[in-house]
């Protein structure tokens, strides 16, 4: 989104950087070359290849713009490893109200772009990322999310 800001580590916009300088050089020559050996197999209006070749070329333009966006928007923050309280970077432990100790949920509070592996992602601005902004490991909050109030416990931060 457009003038939203992104708060993203130094290293993840570093590989920002590195994968737009990839797909703007080495990637758009890679497929105007694809683009072309396609266009050589004849009639485009039922030329398989062409189409794909021409639909990886606009989810690569996407991307380029999605990078694009986030580099010209964006705020780097720490991660504070000592941190006691959810901060951006964090990775959130909580349990839902109703369910067991043991059903542990792990949302990583941050951008996207971070996203750790395995673990969800909540935005600082989303309904949950905001509710959970400043709490420590045993606090109880809610927030409001598309089937109602929901009431969590943060368990442990990483």
């Amino acid at each position: 989104m457009a003038g939203e800001i992104h708060r993203i580590t130094q290293e993840t916009l570093d590989k920002l950087r590195a994968e737009y300088d990839h797909l703007t050089t080495v990637g758009r020559t890679d497929i105007a070359r694809v683009i072309e050996s396609a266009r050589l197999l004849g009639d485009l209006s039922e030329n398989g290849d062409y189409h794909a070749a021409k639909d990886a070329q606009g989810k690569m333009e996407s991307r380029i713009r999605q990078i694009d966006n986030v580099i010209r928007n964006h705020e780097v923050v720490a991660r504070d490893e000592n941190a006691h309280t959810v901060q951006p970077a964090t990775i959130v432990q909580v349990v839902y109200e109703g369910d067991g100790d043991d059903d542990i949920q792990e949302f990583f509070i941050g951008s996207i772009e971070e996203k750790p592996d395995h673990v969800l992602v909540a935005s600082p601005t989303s309904p949950l990322g905001s509710a959970l902004m400043g709490h420590a490991v045993g606090d109880q909050v809610e927030y409001e999310a598309p089937s109602g109030v929901l009431r969590i416990k943060i368990v442990g931060l990483r």
